[in-house]
């Protein structure tokens, strides 16, 4: 995607690790998440803080400033971001002084920091990615501690650094090792946030210790798994340990030598009948437990990890079209279905649990299998990861690298690469990560944003900025990837072409912009389908509620420069007008107007990936833009910043089914197309029909087939001569047994062109255990039935056609309590009316 341009004593949590040596009991690590405070540069008064947090966040829990998502908040609260910020606690520390060794550990610092304890510097910290650990044994006092962590504005530092440079970057961000989406993107705001993001803590040990775990699989044959274990353990001296592991209800048991410093023990093991990881709609996501021990000298600690078996390629052969792209699981080709995911807030420590669990699970409900972590965003949390290997969701991992070019110098190099190698080790016990990728469009800006132009970049310029991009993406990146997660695939940048050229479509992953940014029309979707479509988007507002959150009464106005300010794209509101035009009625109400904008996105994207699942098995893969929000706005997202489901992810669950009725028209034909990701053929019987708004039936035709396994096919082809193509609509059911395997409709002109009559809707609304069940009805077609409440839930369903003759049951699950729910409906017939 592209980028538009006081004191007081902490009270010591003793985690549950501990290490024994001696028959004593030792703490091994101290959370130091407490009795923060902050203050900028300029002030005498420290405030309370929250670690982690922002310092955005503590201002906020303060009251010094208002809600930064409100409004237009945003371009009052920049000062935050172009000063300087202090964090100090004080802490106890005698206990982990007990251990022989003590660490102090940053798990994520935001971003230029300088770490002082008890006013000794100990540590200059310049990258929100990497993990900051410091030996501060002979630091720390019996007694109380202080520490202090002194914060500098990234653009103070940029400005320097940019000035000692003969050239311009294209964006002076890239010279800072943060999450790039802070500086404000075409979908985002700007808080250049400061702070301690990650959890911060004391870490002792004795003599031995683990340091990391990596489990591999090497090969799947015969019923046999043949992983690869590999330990990195840490020693204060040369000696004998015994070790020992188990999984899979085996125990594997050995002396060896391990010497001072770092010692790296790798076991090959084999586990018959294995349970297969595979992704969401595949098969079954089961993970093995590995616990290790290692014991020497009377200290014995120990660690364990999860991990899936499962082969994962990303297959890449010369074929008669150009190259394929397409991924392939224990030896099964599959069609990758997905989105692209952002970062889920602005301010990074306010995402919880819950809120990535209910993401997940929203891809997973809309029978997505993949999900590209945007190399404009962050690494994730482990939570996030955990989340994906547990559902199946595979995940295309990029670098956080996007949209500029990077300098070449060997602090900057030695910077990413210990970035680089500290997330791959710690990512890739996961079976989710199915591809590392260099960058999001860095390659395709160098060739096609004409930056040397616009930088007035010299032969010279040019060439340094080029090798310093092949230091990065064609050398240290896939080194730290294939040195420390063997047999994971690496791209150098997504996509591999830009979307203007004809060999984009021919090999590679594709972003495809000619829709939106190029305004051509919808249709163009069916025409331009790459090997594998990695980016492409429309946007349409969010739910009213949450533009509530947002905005005042009175804002609720497409003029309104508060509204304006929630949507970042410079062209954005133009845009979603100049296409509703061409495809349905533009309403002037707001909220009407807000209604048809989703209809809209669902509309373009829909086309998009119908298209793209026929094009199968030339097309392998689709990941739109995008799946989520970091804040309330009219984006690319088919759900919300509250993860509430707009149009858009409502189809996206229907049309990323397993099976999947399309259709193609040609003058006075339509083709049904049937694809099917099923593993195994099957029976079902097709039945088309052709009826008009009332119910009355045109045309008809049941036929018994066999669908082919994981393939796309034409079943029938349909002459629709004759036919007024502005009030029928073609029906298709697929039906295996008892089971509605699949369901679609076809209108044969755009929805603005339908000649709709006001529908006599009846429903009739009961109690259930999760909620209330609304079963509806209709005399006439109802066109995108939009149901909505006061009440707080989710509809299993909505924004649907409904049928005269159908009956529809739809689920309403909410926590709220309540007896009873007004649910109003809107439909596009009330809009024409």
């Amino acid at each position: 995607m592209q980028r538009f341009s006081g004191y007081g004593f902490l009270f010591v949590n003793i985690l549950t690790i501990f290490l024994f040596s001696c028959n004593q009991i030792k703490v091994n690590q101290v959370s130091l998440d407490s009795n923060w405070y902050f203050k900028n540069d300029t002030s005498q008064t420290w405030l309370i803080a929250t670690v982690p947090g922002s310092v955005h966040t503590d201002l906020l829990s303060n009251d010094v400033i208002p809600d930064p998502f409100f409004g237009e908040n945003e371009k009052q609260l920049q000062w935050i971001g172009e000063i300087n910020w202090s964090y100090k606690t004080t802490f106890t520390a005698d206990d982990v002084l007990e251990n022989d060794h003590v660490e102090l550990v940053f798990d994520g610092l935001d971003t230029y920091a300088e770490v002082y304890l008890n006013d000794s510097l100990i540590l200059e910290a310049d990258n929100m990615f990497r993990q900051w650990t410091v030996e501060v044994k002979d630091q720390l006092n019996k007694g109380e501690n202080e520490l202090l962590v002194k914060f500098t504005a990234p653009e103070k530092i940029e400005r320097k650094k940019a000035a000692e440079l003969p050239y311009h970057l294209p964006d002076s961000s890239g010279f800072t090792r943060k999450a790039p989406y802070q500086y404000g993107w075409d979908w985002g705001p700007k808080f250049l946030t400061q702070g301690i993001w990650k959890p911060v803590y004391l870490q002792g040990w004795n003599n031995v210790r683990i340091n990391d775990i990596h489990v591999y699989t090497k090969s799947i044959a015969d019923s046999v798994a043949t992983m690869e274990i590999s330990f990195d353990i840490e020693s204060t001296q040369n000696q004998t340990a015994e070790i020992s592991f188990t999984t899979n209800n085996r125990t594997y048991s050995e002396k060896i030598a391990i010497k001072k410093g770092s010692t790296v023990f790798t076991k090959e093991i084999f586990i018959a009948d294995p349970k297969l990881w595979w992704p969401n709609g595949m098969g079954d996501h089961p993970l093995y437990n590995l616990n290790f021990e290692v014991g020497a000298r009377k200290t014995r600690v120990s660690d364990s990890v999860e991990f899936g078996i499962r082969m994962i390629d990303l297959v890449r052969e010369k074929d008669s079209i150009g190259e394929s792209f397409y991924f392939s699981i224990n030896g099964q080709p599959f069609f990758a279905k997905g989105a692209n995911y952002i970062p889920e807030d602005n301010f990074l420590s306010r995402v919880t649990n819950v809120k990535y669990r209910q993401t997940i699970q929203n891809a997973v409900d809309a029978n997505m299998n993949m999900l590209r972590v945007w190399g404009g965003g962050i690494y994730e949390k482990d939570i996030f990861y955990d989340l994906c290997d547990e559902h199946g969701i595979l995940v295309w991992q990029d670098f956080m690298f996007a949209c500029n070019m990077y300098p070449g110098d060997s602090a900057f190099l030695e910077n990413v690469k210990q970035e680089a190698e500290y997330q791959v080790k710690r990512l890739r016990n996961h079976p989710s990560i199915a591809l590392w990728c260099g960058n999001n469009e860095v390659s395709e800006g160098w060739h096609n944003w004409g930056w040397q132009e616009a930088f007035n970049y010299s032969f010279v310029d040019s060439t340094e900025l080029w090798n310093h991009y092949l230091q990065i993406f064609e050398s240290i990146l896939p080194q730290a990837v294939f040195s420390n997660s063997p047999g994971l695939a690496y791209i150098p940048s997504s996509p591999k072409i830009g979307w203007g050229h004809e060999e984009a479509l021919k090999e590679g992953d594709m972003h495809y912009w000619g829709v939106w940014w190029g305004e051509e029309p919808f249709e163009v979707y069916e025409q331009k389908v790459g090997r594998f479509m990695s980016e492409y988007g429309f946007q349409g507002f969010p739910d009213l509620r949450t533009l509530d959150s947002c905005l005042s009464s009175a804002d609720k106005n497409l003029q309104s420069l508060a509204l304006l300010n929630h949507q970042k794209h410079p062209r954005g509101m133009e845009l979603i007008k100049t296409y509703m035009e061409q495809d349905f009625p533009v309403p002037d109400d707001f909220k009407e107007y807000n209604y048809v904008s989703q209809l809209v996105q669902a509309h373009g994207i829909s086309m998009a990936i119908e298209a793209q699942r026929r094009a199968m098995p030339q097309c392998m893969g689709t990941l739109y833009w995008q799946l989520n929000d970091c804040w309330p706005v009219i984006s690319w997202s088919s759900i919300d910043y509250y993860n509430r489901w707009k149009a858009l992810h409502y189809r996206i669950r229907e049309i990323y089914k397993d099976v999947l009725i399309s259709f193609e028209n040609h003058e006075n034909e339509v083709k049904v197309f049937i694809i099917s990701d099923h593993q195994n053929d099957i029976q079902a019987d097709l039945e088309l029909k052709i009826i008009d708004f009332e119910g009355n039936i045109k045309w008809q035709k049941n036929t018994a087939i066999q669908i082919n396994n994981t393939s796309s096919g034409i079943y029938e082809s349909i002459d629709i001569y004759g036919i007024p193509q502005n009030n029928h609509v073609l029906s298709a059911k697929l039906i295996s047994g008892d089971s509605l395997l699949a369901q679609n409709l076809f209108y044969f002109v755009s929805p603005k062109d339908l000649i709709l009559s006001k529908p006599r809707i009846t429903k009739e609304i009961t109690h259930d255990k999760n909620g209330f069940r609304i079963m509806l009805s209709t005399d006439k077609l109802a066109k995108n039935v939009y149901l909505f409440t006061d009440a707080e839930g989710h509809f299993s369903d909505n924004f649907f056609d409904l049928l005269p003759g159908e009956v529809k049951t739809i689920s309403f699950l909410t926590n709220s309590g309540d007896d009873e729910i007004g649910v109003k409906i809107f439909s596009l017939n009330d809009l024409v009316h």
